[in-house]
């Protein structure tokens, strides 16, 4: 689920993963690029300083003056998702490499990380192409889509089996199926994020409803019942039909793959956004607050990120050596991390995440932290 999604209580938490992970990053982009847009964001503004700019690989750099966490979003006019960058905190900055085809966009800033955000209308000019780029990159777009299409396709049987355990008012059945359920998802979470409406019918928790929502009516998906699991005991008729949905939600998702917009750098910035996942709802126990099952979510995260990360490693690895040496290492270093946490290295059997001690949770912090600085730069170098 969105880090964005967050509450009062969670925001020192946020704002801590923040420090952490958004700093400046390092750009090759000089003032006066048609390929560089400035991006202000504050508590009641999105400025850019460009309205227009040639289409190919563009780099926003955003600084947010504000005095509220922001994400900023390019968007397609039907709100689907170019990429993203969450969790920026204030006076900070944050630069986001992106490739876009000539078109029309809106760019967002969402102070608070709530609602749709103020929006400015933009335009990529062009002949409607991007520039050519390396052909081991046009592979890469086409493993990495053939992987979200398996992770969709996989998880409707355990989902389903989830699902029929709830309508069957089995709450042993259903709590053992409820954390692989979500196994899939979670490591191919910024493709589903991208059509806009299916992540927040399936993935949303608690706090995450808008103002004037009614958690009775228009909460739905996983989250929701698991309160029931965990927290009331008991499996009611509306359980029962969120079940139902929850199947439909995910039915969409799986027909949706294909039609997602998967380019080099969206894999890159979605590799940082899982890791972004894991700091501001994992490793703070936000995610899975009834079942603890956060370890489980955490590891698929990171599976996900290390999967566009591989794909992409060979032209990382050309353009940017170093870059990849220290990816490789902070990778391995939070996969063993991890390992502590399970029986065997093959298992998704993880440790309840209430078991983990604060200690050992700033440790699994930092190994999150250490790998997010560096692969924030993964994008920039794929395109270099």
């Amino acid at each position: 689920m969105r880090a964005a999604r967050t509450t009062v209580a969670s925001a020192t938490a946020v704002a801590l993963a923040v420090i952490a992970t958004g700093c400046t990053e390092k750009s090759d982009a000089k003032a006066g690029d048609d390929h560089l847009i400035s991006v202000t964001a504050t508590d009641d503004k999105c400025e850019v300083d460009k309205k227009e700019f040639p289409a190919g690989h563009i780099e926003l750099a955003v600084e947010n003056k504000g005095s509220k966490v922001t994400e900023v979003y390019i968007l397609f006019p039907d709100d689907r998702i170019v990429t993203e960058r969450e969790n920026i905190g204030p006076g900070t900055k944050q630069n986001v490499t992106a490739e876009v085809k000539a078109g029309s966009y809106q760019i967002a800033c969402k102070p608070g990380m709530k609602g749709d955000g103020i929006r400015q209308q933009v335009k990529a000019t062009g002949g409607g192409q991007t520039a050519k780029r390396d052909p081991k990159l046009d592979a890469a777009v086409a493993a990495y889509r053939k992987y979200a299409q398996e992770q969709a396709d996989e998880t409707l049987p355990l989902a389903k089996k989830f699902a029929d355990a709830v309508k069957a008012g089995d709450l042993e059945a259903a709590k053992a199926a409820y954390a692989p359920s979500r196994i899939g998802w979670e490591r191919t979470e910024p493709v589903a994020e991208s059509f806009g409406d299916i992540d927040p019918k399936v993935d949303l928790r608690e706090d995450g409803l808008e103002e004037g929502q009614d958690l009775e009516k228009d909460w739905t998906g996983w989250h929701r019942i698991e309160r029931s699991l965990w927290k009331d005991k008991k499996l009611t008729d509306r359980d029962k039909e969120l079940a139902d949905l929850l199947i439909k939600d995910l039915e969409a998702w799986q027909d949706r793959v294909n039609e997602a917009e998967i380019t080099p750098t969206s894999m890159a910035n979605g590799a940082k956004e899982l890791l972004d996942e894991v700091a501001t709802g994992k490793v703070t126990g936000e995610e899975e607050r009834y079942s603890h099952t956060d370890l489980v979510d955490f590891k698929a995260n990171v599976e996900g990120a290390e999967m566009s990360y591989g794909l992409l490693k060979e032209v990382a690895a050309k353009n940017d050596p170093e870059l990849v040496k220290e990816l490789d290492k902070q990778f391995a270093a939070l996969n063993t991390l991890l390992d502590k946490y399970r029986e065997d290295k093959n298992s998704y059997e993880f440790t309840s995440y209430d078991k983990v001690g604060k200690e050992e949770r700033k440790e699994l912090s930092d190994g999150v932290n250490a790998l997010a600085e560096p692969l924030s730069k993964l994008a920039a170098a794929v395109v270099k």
